[in-house]
């Protein structure tokens, strides 16, 4: 399976990356989600429950980070079990673009699944993938507005909040897992267990 999208986030590049990598943003934003936790350099393990048509599973998963270039691209792996529902494998490619109202996060993924959710076919898994993508991006958004207010909102509140950014600016130095790899590794999972038949 391929899938390919992009978004554009009201929000600039550094920013996007910083939030990105902050595990407790990607535990609110990514449907499902209640872990992820550092493993080793660049490794993370993630657990999230996935529900696609009458199947629902708990998948445990190992995402590996490469070719990191920040704050602009990397590379990710994906490997999620889900008993017996099944399986999905695959990487995806993502970046960031600085764009004049904000940035643009772009994704290409290629995955496979198997098991039990590879049944269910391809318009479900499309639809589930689509769902998934859509609600992690509203839940993102939110997330970045309340981080970062709209400049008229940081003026009138800049003596009684004066460092929204500072708060994201620690996460980024302890090397956590950007959020849009988290939504692609959990799309990436839920298409790929329902994509292959």
């Amino acid at each position: 399976m391929d899938m390919q999208g992009s978004r554009s986030l009201a929000i600039t590049q550094q920013q996007a990356w910083d939030a990105l990598n902050d595990p407790e943003v990607l535990k609110l934003c990514i449907p499902g989600c209640d872990k992820v936790e550092p493993t080793g350099e660049n490794q993370y393990a993630v657990g999230m429950a996935v529900k696609i048509g009458p199947v629902s599973a708990k998948f445990s998963g190992k995402i590996t980070l490469s070719d990191i270039v920040p704050p602009q691209s990397y590379a990710i792996g994906f490997d999620g079990q889900g008993g017996v529902a099944g399986f999905g494998k695959g990487k995806a490619q993502v970046s960031l673009q600085p764009t004049e109202g904000g940035c643009e996060l772009s994704y290409t993924v290629n995955a496979q699944v198997g098991g039990k959710i590879a049944q269910l076919g391809q318009r479900l898994i499309d639809g589930a993938a689509k769902g998934m993508a859509e609600d992690f991006f509203k839940r993102f958004d939110d997330e970045m507005q309340r981080r970062y207010p709209a400049p008229e909102a940081l003026v009138a509140e800049a003596p009684a909040e004066p460092a929204p950014s500072d708060a994201a600016a620690p996460v980024a130095s302890q090397g956590g897992v950007p959020v849009w790899v988290w939504w692609a590794g959990a799309v990436l999972l839920a298409a790929l267990v329902l994509w292959l038949r």
